[in-house]
């Protein structure tokens, strides 16, 4: 029986070698690989980090430039304001003068034409004499 039970054990120490080996290996060859990306990524990663301040230093230039942009688009927009402002004011000037200008001509017109009808009425009382 002691005979029985050294080979159920020594059987069962196979199988479980069997089992274990391969799973050994391939933690192995999963470390080696992993080892290996590391070093890869250990030597890529300083230069990322280099070029990544750079993009950073480059969109906080564009950003300066586009808030000093912006400002100074600000300033020529309240100017061009102003100026249409001023532009509105001139033109109801204008406007107020233009129909002042037509009511006197208008109000000349109908002097003349009053004028006209006078003298006609005259000249006709006359010539009726």
């Amino acid at each position: 029986m002691i005979d029985l039970a050294v080979v159920a054990i020594a059987v069962a120490f196979v199988v479980l070698v069997g089992y274990i080996v391969p799973a050994v290996i391939q933690v192995r060859k999963t470390a080696t690989e992993a080892e290996r990306l590391l070093l890869q990524v250990n030597a890529e990663l300083p230069e990322l980090l280099k070029e990544m301040k750079q993009t950073n230093e480059n969109v906080r230039v564009l950003s300066e430039q586009a808030r000093e942009g912006v400002g100074r688009a600000s300033v020529l927009m309240h100017a061009i304001g102003d100026v249409g402002e001023t532009v509105n004011q001139v033109h109801g000037a204008i406007r107020g003068q233009g129909t002042t200008l037509m009511k006197n001509l208008a109000s000349v017109l109908v002097g003349m034409r009053a004028m006209v009808l006078t003298v006609k009425n005259r000249v006709q009382n006359k010539e009726g004499r």
